[in-house]
């Protein structure tokens, strides 16, 4: 049994060092500096949908000015459906939503709002906070129109946060 042991030692080390020996079978790039980091993952994902999500929001979404009555009414929905999950300032069931427009496109938000289960399955963002939060956002069944108006009153508290 003792010559057992030892062989599977031996073996282990052997495969040990040539594993550490080997580098893992990457090379070190031209002028003996560490080996580049891996790109991030993208699950196969096109550069739009890693900026913009997934979800029915196809065309990426431009915005001008803050339209205050959007805003307003994009301030009674969140109150209504997404505060009991959601705080600006705060974590809570899910992330804060402050500066979230910072952070992400008015085109991600909306397909968050829109399609919440395919963006936590594909979407390695969205999956990360999954992650963090554990647990999933329901589809609220908002139409494109009501995640816009959410998204203005978003940007109209972000824009206050950043004093303008």
């Amino acid at each position: 049994m003792r010559d057992v042991a030892a062989r599977f030692r031996r073996f282990a080390l052997i495969g040990l060092a040539g594993l550490l020996g080997c580098g893992g079978g990457k090379e070190a790039p031209a002028g003996g500096g560490a080996p580049a980091a891996a790109p991030p993952a993208t699950g196969g994902l096109s550069p739009y949908e890693m900026e913009n999500g997934i979800g029915p929001v196809r065309q990426a979404i431009t915005v001008g000015p803050i339209n205050k009555e959007m805003a307003e009414q994009g301030q009674k929905l969140f109150e209504a459906k997404c505060a009991v999950c959601h705080k600006l300032d705060q974590r809570y069931v899910g992330p804060s939503l402050g500066g979230v427009t910072t952070r992400r496109t008015p085109t991600y938000v909306m397909n968050m709002m829109l399609d919440p289960t395919d963006m936590t399955e594909l979407h390695p963002v969205a999956k990360d906070l999954l992650g963090q939060f554990m647990t999933q956002m329901p589809n609220l069944g908002l139409t494109q129109d009501q995640a816009r108006s959410i998204v203005e009153y978003f940007r109209s508290v972000d824009a206050k946060s950043a004093g303008h």
